[in-house]
């Protein structure tokens, strides 16, 4: 086992999904600062890897910050990040 972490010192991402009352998962596009610490600081989307998700988990991340892009909660660009 490598003594280097992927992840960096911070240790890995925060899981960005959620799980309902019916064991359902999903992303919650309303949840900014979340969606926020899966994003460069450039505002673009992490790989898979980076944030330790499945397929189907990146594809709700980029559905969800794409949403709050769309509503204004999130920035398009760096420029007000």
């Amino acid at each position: 086992m490598s003594r280097f972490n992927r992840f960096g010192p911070g240790g890995p991402p925060a899981k960005v999904t959620k799980m309902s009352g019916k064991e359902i998962e999903y992303v919650d596009y309303k949840d900014v600062e979340g969606l926020r610490r899966s994003m460069t600081p450039n505002g673009k989307i992490y790989g898979r890897k980076r944030l330790a998700t499945n397929a189907r988990q990146q594809k709700m991340v980029a559905q969800a910050i794409k949403r709050a892009r769309f509503m204004g909660l999130l920035p398009f660009t760096s420029a007000t990040l």
